[in-house]
């Protein structure tokens, strides 16, 4: 049985994190590396092993602006929304806050980031009529992963990402910019740079004993039956 260094491997998942303010919008991301981390990516698990996946990857300045001002279009009203829920629920909370703040300049700069990932998908949610191969659910299971791989490869050669699909509500404009055809479903944009400073810790995230289950909704202690 192979053996992995379960503490590299752990640290890589539990430290990849959205990152915003900290790209590092002046040192350019060489092909060759996004290449190496879609290289990663194809080796996510896929229904019928149909690999749909296909990545259009940005660094012209021009098409990154029309994809930055998609964005801040579906971001607009979206985060404002947010702001207000916020302000009704909690709205002294720093952690929530520190978010929105790191939202907002992740809009506002979007198209500095030196690569912007667009992955993709043969066909549309749509050809899974009558719940066939597990409806939407198994559409987005054979695609995402795909995507969550290549963050992490791009975490583990110094890379930051994003997942962001605030353009999606003006994706046709994205897709006339990169000559997408109507066939294809845009899956997210993945903001990828260099990131500043060392390293990245782990989230504060509720105790697994909370949130798992045991053979019934709500059963949380694993002892009983």
């Amino acid at each position: 049985m192979e053996e992995f260094n379960l503490h590299e491997v752990d640290h890589l998942l539990s430290t990849t994190r959205a990152v915003r303010k900290r790209l590092d919008l002046s040192r350019p991301v060489p092909r060759d590396l996004i290449l190496d981390c879609i290289k990663i990516s194809t080796q996510a698990p896929a229904g019928g092993n149909y690999q749909k996946w296909r990545w259009v990857i940005v660094d012209d300045p021009e098409k990154k602006l029309v994809i930055a001002e998609a964005y801040r279009d579906g971001y607009a009203p979206y985060i404002d929304a947010q702001k207000q829920a916020v302000s009704n629920k909690i709205p002294d909370n720093p952690t929530v806050q520190k978010i929105m703040s790191s939202s907002d300049y992740l809009a506002e700069i979007l198209e500095k980031v030196p690569v912007l990932a667009v992955p993709c998908s043969l066909g549309s949610p749509a050809d899974m009529e009558g719940d066939l191969g597990g409806g939407l659910q198994g559409w987005w299971g054979s695609v995402l992963p795909a995507v969550w791989s290549y963050m992490l490869a791009a975490r583990a050669r110094g890379l930051g990402t994003a997942w962001t699909t605030l353009h999606l509500r003006y994706s046709e404009r994205v897709a006339d910019a990169l000559e997408i055809p109507e066939t294809i479903t845009q899956l997210a944009c993945v903001p990828t740079a260099y990131y500043l400073g060392d390293t990245f810790k782990p989230g504060k995230r509720k105790p697994a004993e909370e949130i798992t289950y045991w053979n019934k909704w709500k059963q949380t202690d694993m002892r009983e039956d």
